[in-house]
């Protein structure tokens, strides 16, 4: 619905100040049959009459609230506890736009303040910004984040294959034209990444636990990049920090992900969240912005914009990003989640996704053709080969059981043809596992 609140009068004061005496002399330049095309609308609806066509429309969608989802792959259905969209309705927080005289909103930066606090103690790291758009345009930085700590001398990157596709994809657009290789996930990665490692790389990007949802100890691989001077970026799920070994223990420069699984819900794909944590040594290259914790003239605890150093409302043309603008409402709802379920909570959710995983994984390990794809450790994601091919069996479990099925990896990994990776969350109960079991039985029969 729009509402246009200009009189008629408004618009002759508005034609008289600009010299022109009609508004149809405004598109003159605009081709005479261009200018009222015949658009043969349909006859005009009032408001609730548009709301129940949109109503109906929108109940042609099957989404998670219609019945048990198994899909993960980057975006993650979480538990939101009803706290958190209690504060972000709060008008204050609501209706504010990134501040751009800061300190004039001591709420906001607050706020942020305490999100940035909060991701540091999760992730294992000494600093971190204001947040991004999400994890592909965290990671995306944190590439030009070490190239910049490197003064542009060095000019690879090595990524793992096993960092999601759509990062790596984002990475390669963030970069073209800068010159840069980026190498290590060529034909699925068959050489390993230390191969690739030499005094020309600026940083090594592996993902923990991995696309496939693996776990895997990070500590040689950091040793590996930092004996050739390149620093190490994690890509990670902050909900798997609950339960394992945050990346700055393992050695990580820099930790980065999507913190969609923290209170903001699937929201049909977006907005999401982009974290970025980052050693302190190497804060002035960050990219975003930073909050920090001061005392004003009277004494009294406050908070300013204390760095945005890479920034186009900062540095010009000689600005290295333009991410001034970070994703405040969803930092907030992260940031309240956080608070919200404490240390000992976000480990009981970890603790809940780990073991219905494993418990999803052996039942369905059990069915006739089908076969868990390795037996590395995994958190909440694993990968099954399926008798028939993915797209068959997706479309069985949704038309038949109302099931939404696993991620064909096919899509990405030629050499996974007929491979699920498969999600299970807290959300997921027992029961649903194991219509999913059954269903796919019947699937395979």
């Amino acid at each position: 619905m729009t509402y246009i609140p200009h009189t008629d009068s408004d618009r002759q004061a508005m034609l008289a100040e600009i010299g022109v005496p009609s508004l149809e002399a405004l598109f003159e330049d605009v081709p005479a049959h261009a200018r009222f095309p015949e658009l043969n609308l349909p006859p005009a609806l009032s408001e609730m009459e548009a709301r129940w066509e949109l109503e109906m429309l929108a109940e042609a969608n099957f989404t998670t609230a219609d019945g048990p989802c198994f899909l993960g792959a980057g975006a993650y259905r979480h538990f939101v506890p009803a706290v958190v969209d209690a504060v972000l309705r709060r008008g204050e927080f609501y209706t504010a736009y990134t501040p751009y005289q800061p300190e004039v909103s001591q709420g906001t930066l607050q706020a942020i303040f305490e999100y940035q606090t909060m991701i540091c103690d999760l992730t294992g790291m000494e600093v971190s910004n204001a947040s991004h758009y999400d994890g592909a345009t965290a990671t995306a930085e944190a590439v030009i984040t070490a190239i910049n700590v490197h003064r542009r001398k060095r000019r690879k990157v090595v990524v793992s294959p096993w960092v999601h596709p759509e990062y790596r994809a984002v990475v390669r657009t963030y970069t073209q034209g800068m010159g840069l290789a980026v190498v290590g996930d060529e034909n699925g990665g068959s050489a390993g990444l230390t191969d690739y490692l030499d005094r020309d790389t600026a940083c090594l990007i592996v993902q923990y636990p991995d696309f496939l949802g693996r776990i895997e100890d990070l500590s040689n691989l950091a040793k590996a990049a930092h004996a050739v001077g390149a620093l190490l970026i994690v890509v990670t799920d902050p909900i798997a920090l609950g339960l394992l070994k945050p990346p700055g223990e393992f050695g990580a420069d820099i930790v980065v992900g999507e913190g969609q699984g923290m209170g903001a819900g699937l929201n049909f794909g977006g907005p999401y969240l982009g974290f970025f944590a980052i050693r302190k040594k190497y804060v002035r290259k960050m990219s975003g912005r930073l909050v920090g914790q001061t005392v004003d003239a009277e004494g009294k605890r406050g908070f300013v914009l204390t760095l945005s150093t890479r920034e186009q409302h900062i540095r010009r043309e000689k600005a290295t990003s333009n991410i001034c603008t970070n994703q405040g409402l969803v930092a907030l709802a992260a940031a309240v989640y956080m608070a919200a379920l404490g240390r000992t909570g976000l480990r009981r959710v970890a603790e809940l996704c780990y073991h219905k995983a494993h418990y999803a994984q052996q039942r369905i390990a059990e069915i006739n053709g089908f076969f868990a794809l390795d037996d590395k450790p995994f958190f909440k994601e694993f990968a099954v080969r399926c008798p028939r091919p993915v797209a068959e069996i997706n479309e069985y479990l949704l038309n038949e059981w109302g099931i939404i099925g696993g991620y064909d990896l096919g899509r990405d990994y030629p050499h996974l043809k007929d491979c699920a990776l498969l999600c299970v969350t807290e959300m997921n109960s027992r029961e649903e596992i194991d219509a999913l079991v059954e269903a796919l039985g019947e699937a395979a029969r």
